[in-house]
C-alpha cells in the first residue's frame, strides 16, 4: 500500500480555449469513475474524475464559469467560451459539501495519477469495461457514500 501523504501534489488545469484556470493545492491522487447516466451524457462516456475538497482549489476566469443545478445534491460547471465541462459539485450538507468532481482531464499533467474506485456500476455501459481491480460501488453503495438516503 502507498503512503498517500507522500503522493499528494500540487497541479493546475484549464478548460480548451483557456478561459478559465485553476490551481489545486494537496490534490489526492486517487481518482474515480463514474459511470451514472447523469455522468455519460455529460462527459460523453464515463467521468473520470478527480476530487477536490473546496479549500484545496482555487479559479481563474470564474466569470466564464456557467452553472446548472443538475440534481438535488450537486451543481455543474462549464466554460461559457469553450463549452468544455469544468466540475460537478455537491450542493447538499453532507460528508462530501462544497467538494469538486473534476475531469481529470483537464489538469495540465496527469502522471502519476490512480484509479482507485468506480461508481454507479449497475449503470456503466456493457461496452466499456475498465481492467485492473479497485473498489466498485452500485447505485446503493454510491448514494450511501454521499450521504444521500434513496427515495
Amino acid at each position: 500500500m502507498t503512503n498517500l501523504k507522500e503522493d499528494i501534489m500540487d497541479r493546475t488545469g484549464q478548460c480548451l480555449c483557456g478561459a478559465v484556470h485553476f490551481a489545486i493545492r494537496d490534490l489526492n491522487p486517487e481518482f474515480g469513475a463514474c459511470h451514472c447516466k447523469m455522468c455519460q451524457r455529460w462527459a460523453g462516456s464515463m467521468l473520470l474524475g478527480l476530487t477536490v475538497p473546496e479549500d484545496s482549489i482555487t479559479f481563474e476566469g470564474g466569470d466564464n464559469i456557467k452553472t446548472f443545478q443538475s440534481s438535488d445534491w450537486a451543481q455543474r460547471a462549464w466554460c461559457d467560451k469553450c463549452g468544455s465541462n469544468l466540475y460537478y459539485r455537491v450542493t447538499m450538507e453532507g460528508p462530501y459539501s462544497g467538494t469538486y468532481h473534476m475531469p481529470y482531464g483537464l489538469l495540465d499533467d496527469t502522471s502519476g495519477l490512480k484509479l482507485a474506485r468506480e461508481i454507479y456500476t449497475d449503470a456503466q455501459s456493457d461496452s466499456i469495461l475498465l481492467a485492473g481491480t479497485r473498489e466498485r460501488l452500485d447505485t446503493k453503495a454510491t448514494l450511501a457514500l454521499f450521504g444521500i438516503e434513496e427515495g
